[in-house]
């Protein structure tokens, strides 16, 4: 690879300033939200989808691999550079190229932060729906590659379910229109469908056509606590099993509950809480009284505390206080925190948290459990010393132990943040060589050259 050619190759395409290559720019994108760093040997900032498509032509000619990045909130390595990769970061592509409030339907362009495309449709009565915790910030691009879900996935959706087309570049440079502005059409292979979750590695998506919804016209959010974990768990199944679907229903372990009891965010729970269960309803006022009552029959049972409720903000948010503070309480608890996402049929959430106790006590380690228990996804946080040798082998142990428990309960490695680096080395445990075969076969068909994003999403072929 000539670096100086490709450099003014780059220039020319891009302009001078929008090809960085000092090293405070390196090294603010040399790592994404995930521990570890790698210094690329440049920052590309395109503007438009023809830049877009200028880079990937001019790194295809020069074996330059390339790391597509949002805002950098993924917490699997997905953005992480690799040795002598170029960042193409999607920063300055923020536009919102169309809205039809008619057809429900807005396209933007990669860059765009999630929460905003709320903030332009929310005065048409719309939402779009896949909320991940990042929303004020991350990317759509990057919610793309993932498939982003978050909290009210349980009853919208994740960020899959409201793509409609797609414009992307594959790793030769060429354009890919994908998808339909209708919301039905079945001609030829869904491509859409495959570009989403690829996390970068077969084309760089470049702009999205999203379906949007109503937004409902009042919630109300309830809280119970229990004082056990397999109490609140029975409790998740009954409401699971009831008529009406909770927009939310997020848990909160024993471990999570003393990690912000530590920081005096418990507020008012039950001094005898070790478990605690967030439920959010939405729709017409005129429904929510009746799924309220439905959620609080449900939520009442064996080892059940008590329950609160609040339909109006101030109120909501004080019953949020101690969800909202369990990420700076865990962090607080540990220097690393190794953020796992994985997901298992309701029915089993009971002996997955089980099977984590287990760990724990065999392995020596602190775990701290929570997520979105109406999924059977959970985040299972393992606080460790990175510079404890010891602390992190059980670690690997741990984390090896928990995948196979994950599978043996019929669940996935991932729900929602991906696979990334960190994960790629676990996935043979889940898919079989006959698939993985046929999977790197499609990326060969993108991308030839594996340029695009490499060592991310699989092993090695």
């Amino acid at each position: 690879m000539n670096i100086s050619a490709l450099i003014a190759a780059l220039r020319a395409a891009l302009g001078s300033e929008r090809v960085r290559d000092d090293a405070e720019t390196l090294a603010i994108y040399s790592h994404d939200d995930t521990p570890g760093s790698c210094a690329p040997v440049m920052v590309l900032f395109p503007r438009s989808h023809e830049e877009v498509q200028a880079i990937v032509s001019i790194a295809h000619r020069h074996h330059l691999p390339l790391v597509p990045r949002g805002a950098g909130s993924g917490n699997v390595g997905g953005a992480q550079p690799v040795p002598g990769s170029a960042v193409i970061s999607f920063e300055c592509m923020q536009r919102i190229l169309d809205y039809s409030a008619a057809d429900r339907v807005i396209t933007v362009e990669a860059g765009c932060v999630t929460g905003a495309i709320n903030a332009h449709v929310q005065a048409d009565g719309l939402m779009y729906p896949p909320d991940p915790g990042s929303s004020p910030y991350c990317r759509i691009g990057g919610n793309l590659a993932m498939n982003a879900g978050g909290p009210h996935a349980l009853k919208y959706g994740v960020t899959r379910d409201y793509v409609l087309s797609l414009r992307a570049v594959t790793g030769t440079g060429e354009t890919l229109c994908c998808g339909v502005r209708t919301s039905k059409g079945v001609v030829g292979y869904d491509l859409v469908r495959l570009l989403v979750g690829s996390e970068g590695t077969l084309a760089l998506i470049t702009e999205a056509t999203l379906r949007l919804l109503p937004a409902p016209a009042a919630k109300a959010t309830l809280r119970a606590a229990y004082r056990h974990t397999a109490s609140a768990c029975a409790a998740v199944q009954r409401i699971m099993a009831q008529r009406h679907i909770p927009s939310a229903l997020e848990l909160m372990d024993p471990h999570a509950l003393a990690a912000v009891r530590a920081m005096g965010a418990a507020g008012d729970l039950p001094a005898d809480s070790n478990a605690l269960l967030m439920v959010e309803v939405d729709g017409e006022a005129c429904a929510i009284p009746d799924q309220v009552q439905a959620i609080r029959t449900a939520l009442a049972g064996a080892g059940h505390l008590e329950t609160l409720e609040a339909t109006d903000a101030t109120a909501t948010a004080a019953l949020w206080t101690a969800r909202k503070a369990l990420s700076p309480a865990t962090k607080a608890m540990a220097p690393l925190k190794i953020n796992e996402d994985v997901v298992v049929p309701v029915s089993r959430l009971c002996d997955l948290l089980d099977g984590i106790e287990d760990i724990a006590t065999e392995h020596s380690l602190r775990i701290v459990s929570f997520g979105h228990a109406g999924n059977g996804n959970l985040h299972v946080n393992f606080l460790v010393h990175p510079q404890d040798a010891d602390e992190m082998r059980r670690a690997r142990h741990g984390l090896q132990k928990l995948f196979q428990t994950v599978l043996t309960l019929g669940g996935t490695l991932s729900g929602e943040h991906g696979i990334g680096r960190s994960k790629r080395a676990y996935v043979p445990l889940e898919l079989s060589p006959e698939s993985l075969a046929i999977q790197h076969a499609i990326k060969r068909v993108f991308d030839p050259d594996h340029i695009l994003n490499p060592g991310k999403l699989f092993p090695e072929d």
